[in-house]
C-alpha cells in the first residue's frame, strides 16, 4: 500500500468546508473523473467514476471521527482505498484541508485506468493535488 498526504488552505471557515465535504452529491463538481455520487443510508456513499472509456461504480463507508473535523472513508467491494479528510482552522476564515489516501497503485490503475479513466496517469499524486485545488475553488467561489 502507498500513502499519499496532501493539503490545501482555503479561505472559508472550518464549518463551511466541513459541511461541503459531507455533500457527496457535489463531488463531481471538484473531483475529476467522478460522474456521479450520492449519499446512501448508514453512512455510506456510492460513487460512479470514469473508467477506461466506461463507468465503474463503488461504494464507500464514511464516518466522522471523534469530536473533531475528521471524515474517514473506505471503499467496500472493488479496489481497496482508505482515506481521511482532516480540517484545521488556521484563522477565523481560513481552513487547512488535509487529505490522507492509502491505496495500491497497481490496483487503482487496473480498476480505474484506461485512456479516459480516473487513474490514467502513472501517478495519482498530480490528480489528487489538482482535485484539492478544485475543491478550494469550489469552496471559495461556489460553496
Amino acid at each position: 500500500m502507498s500513502t499519499l498526504e496532501e493539503h490545501v488552505d482555503v479561505s472559508v471557515p472550518v464549518d463551511t468546508a466541513w459541511n461541503s465535504l459531507h455533500r457527496v452529491e457535489n463531488y463531481p463538481r471538484f473531483v475529476d473523473g467522478i460522474r456521479g455520487a450520492r449519499t446512501e443510508e448508514g453512512g455510506r456513499a456510492h460513487v460512479d467514476i470514469d473508467s477506461g472509456g466506461g463507468t465503474t461504480g463503488f461504494d464507500a463507508e464514511m464516518s466522522d471521527r471523534g469530536g473533531g473535523h475528521v471524515l474517514e472513508w473506505r471503499t467496500t467491494g472493488g479496489p481497496e482505498l482508505t482515506g481521511s479528510f482532516s480540517l484545521h482552522p488556521v484563522g477565523r476564515d481560513r481552513t487547512r484541508v488535509q487529505l490522507r489516501l492509502e491505496y495500491d497503485p497497481a490496483t487503482v490503475r487496473e480498476a480505474f485506468g484506461g485512456p479516459k479513466g480516473f487513474a490514467q496517469a502513472s501517478a495519482i499524486e498530480p490528480l489528487v493535488r489538482s482535485d484539492l485545488e478544485q475543491f478550494k475553488e469550489y469552496l471559495e467561489h461556489e460553496g
